[in-house]
């Protein structure tokens, strides 16, 4: 079986595929030929943001697929900034229109702060705010399973003390060098499945010698040994291309991570992103 196959069970019971297309910068006007790309490699799981300004383009590329809206799960998160119930409707409902796919499968609050002020103030209320939006849109059937992301600790106990649904996932920057392992188990004690943005580090990891080693030892990628640490972490890996070719390679991963190879990459500290370090996620501020 493929891991395009493979899936996780959210605590909804909702299944959603284990790797998936991530979508940051990929433009809006070439969005809709990368995701029909990876759907007709055999991608089911195409995540974007309303942030990342090409909801229309994924849309376009899961309706012209030509691939049944049932055997596809779209995810897309609401922008940091909002933080009021009200506005958060409206942009509920301008995602589901700019998609226009019908429903959305996740949608997540993409961060528990507005970008300008990332691990900032204290948002708590401001995020139940959202949170009871996507609650009353996962009650009339607009999207299916709800959830946060970049939410830490004391963020999601926010949530699970005063919302009604508990988040279904939560998606954080996680990949060999940036391994969040008490916010994954504190998670999973939850039932909270965490998914990894950026699992190659926004490839800032491809020079890194240790890792360069391992993924000798297994006579793949670094890409492919990156995802299949974050795979063996119990996440959803969303790698981001849009090369048709690095799709295909990044889905060649059955391979499986000894145990103490698994504990070399969960050690190591590796988080210089570059020219990207300015995001931030990458940050932290």
């Amino acid at each position: 079986m493929s891991i395009l196959d493979e899936t996780y069970t959210l605590s909804n019971g909702v299944e959603i595929p284990k790797l998936g297309l991530g979508t940051w910068f990929i433009d809006d006007a070439l969005a809709a030929e990368a995701v029909r790309s990876a759907i007709s490699i055999g991608y089911r799981n195409i995540d974007t943001a309303q942030a990342y300004g090409n909801e229309r383009g994924v849309g376009e590329g899961v309706r012209t697929s030509g691939v049944a809206r049932d055997e596809l799960f779209v995810s897309t998160k609401l922008a940091a900034e909002i933080k009021d119930h009200d506005a958060a409707i409206a942009a509920i409902d301008e995602s589901l229109a700019k998609l226009d796919i019908g429903y959305i499968d996740l949608m997540l609050i993409h961060s528990p702060q507005p970008w300008d002020d990332f691990r900032g103030g204290d948002y708590a209320e401001g995020n139940l705010q959202p949170w009871r939006a996507l609650e009353e849109a996962h009650q009339a059937g607009k999207i299916r399973a709800i959830g946060v992301s970049n939410f830490l600790e004391p963020d999601l106990e926010n949530i699970l003390q005063h919302g009604t649904v508990a988040p279904h996932a939560n998606q954080v920057l996680a990949h060999a060098g940036n391994t969040p392992s008490e916010l994954i188990d504190y998670c999973r004690s939850k039932d909270i499945l965490v998914e990894a943005y950026s699992p190659i580090a926004h490839g800032e990891i491809l020079g890194n010698e240790a890792v360069e080693a391992i993924a000798e030892k297994y006579t793949v990628s670094v890409p492919q040994l990156c995802i299949r640490y974050t795979l063996q972490l119990g996440t959803v890996s969303l790698p981001k291309t849009a090369n048709p070719d690095h799709m295909r390679s990044n889905a060649e991963v059955g391979f499986e991570i000894a145990d103490e190879d698994m504990q070399a990459l969960r050690d190591l500290d590796e988080r210089d992103y570059g020219d990207f370090s300015a995001f931030p996620v990458y940050s932290g501020k």
